[in-house]
């Protein structure tokens, strides 16, 4: 990860979890009912209407951050350079040679040869014909 991916993907989580708290915060339409009784929301901070206002604008910018930082993560995510395949890379030049491959020794105790060929495999033995069942 990049630096500056780091320091969006960082902003973002801040963002998301402001955004939690100030939803989590709000009251919702039916408290409204309840205040005009006088439940003392005249004493609050922001007066008897200033909190919704506050709160709901700030929500609005947080959103917008919060947009603005999810299609800079997705940016971000597609210019990441991607690591070359082994299949992509040359031949090998003509100044270097393969190693021979040499496998484990064989039960004889016999080493492969260093052509790099193994020996063929003996031919698996054939099932045996159920015998038939006399009857009596």
């Amino acid at each position: 990860m990049t630096t500056l991916n780091t320091i969006v993907l960082v902003i973002h989580v801040l963002v998301g979890v402001m955004m939690v708290g100030l939803i989590l915060i709000q009251r919702g339409k039916g408290a409204d009912a309840g205040a005009a009784f006088g439940s003392g929301a005249s004493g609050t901070v922001f007066g008897a209407r200033g909190s919704a206002n506050f709160l709901s604008r700030s929500t609005a910018i947080l959103a917008a951050i919060f947009f603005c930082t999810s299609l800079g993560l997705a940016y971000l995510g597609t210019q990441q350079v991607v690591p070359k395949s082994l299949l992509d890379v040359p031949a090998e030049t003509a100044g270097e040679q393969a190693a021979p491959v040499v496998g484990p020794p064989q039960e004889t105790g016999a080493a492969v040869p260093a052509t790099g060929v193994l020996p063929a495999l003996p031919a698996a033995p054939q099932p045996a014909a159920p015998a038939e069942q006399q009857t009596d």
